[in-house]
């Protein structure tokens, strides 16, 4: 990925996001022809000068400080997803040694395999950056059958959001919002690993084949997955509300082990115990090297 069109376009992009009147500024006269703040205005309120902020702006963030990073996302008001964007594009035009290229993991520890074993009633998996399915428990492979039917391993949820718009839509309630969260995360993670040729063919792939996700990838938005509400239309089972937690592995740097739960008592609770008998039933559930395609 061209690092410096990123830095500018996301720059660009929440700039204009914001209204002067927003930022505590004048908004003289009615044809202002940028929408949002111009530069000299984010300077400003950076506290730097014009010519370093269009600089950086023009995709030249190598030698920022730490300071003016912060002082530069306070200016443009960003959420702890997009500051932690803004940092990592920071540290990826620095000298070559931090540019180098990050492995992303493909498979995982049979010890972490034993983890997802181990709990039997809640459904969990875990994935990489850019949304492989790399290990689950049986519970898991059970509630995620939809996304799992595709042959094509290892399976990648945003892969079935954008490629699969019917199946998906049918499984995931809320299709909309998943469909911006998939295209923020994988966004996020472009900016720590731009030079993962994987997440480039995916991102290109689907750029190709999704106008969804060419619109969703064009907002240049970023977003943490960490927990929540999950809702879930299971073919076996029906709809599921769950909550989530998605967990870093710190040993394993770049996984994240995802785990669904419900509250006892609840017809989700209820639908989970319903769905476990099932798939102890079933023979033809992907195991998980099969998921995981190893």
């Amino acid at each position: 990925m061209d690092l410096r069109s990123e830095i500018r376009e996301f720059l660009s992009s929440r700039r204009a996001r914001i209204a002067p009147q927003d930022a505590g500024l004048p908004a003289y006269g009615g044809n202002r022809r940028v929408k949002g703040l111009r530069r000299e205005e984010v300077a400003m309120l950076a506290g730097v000068s014009v010519d370093y902020y269009v600089r950086m702006e023009r995709g030249s963030l190598a030698g920022a400080s730490d300071g003016v990073l912060d002082s530069l996302a306070v200016a443009l008001r960003l959420d702890e997803a997009e500051r932690d964007h803004l940092f990592h594009l920071a540290r990826q035009s620095g000298p070559q040694p931090a540019r180098r290229r990050r492995r992303t993991s493909t498979t995982v520890r049979p010890a972490l395999q034993q983890v997802l074993d181990a709990m039997t009633h809640a459904p969990a998996w875990i994935r990489n950056g850019r949304h492989d399915v790399l290990a689950m428990n049986q519970l898991a492979r059970a509630l995620y059958a939809p996304v799992l039917a595709d042959p094509r391993r290892p399976a990648n949820t945003a892969r079935f959001v954008y490629l699969q718009p019917e199946a998906a839509a049918e499984f995931f309630v809320d299709y909309d919002t998943i469909t911006r969260d998939a295209a923020a995360m994988l966004r996020l993670e472009a900016g720590r690993n731009p030079h993962d040729e994987d997440l480039i063919a995916l991102v290109g792939e689907m750029s190709t084949r999704s106008e969804l996700f060419r619109q969703r990838w064009a907002s240049q938005d970023v977003h943490l997955h960490r927990s929540g509400r999950k809702r879930l239309s299971h073919p076996v089972v029906g709809q599921l509300d769950l909550d989530f937690e998605s967990l870093e592995l710190p040993g394993d740097p770049g996984l994240q082990l995802n785990v669904y739960t419900a509250p006892s008592g609840t017809p989700t609770a209820d639908g989970l115990a319903l769905l476990a008998s099932w798939a102890a039933s079933q023979d033809h559930l992907p195991t998980e090297r099969a998921a995981a395609g190893g």
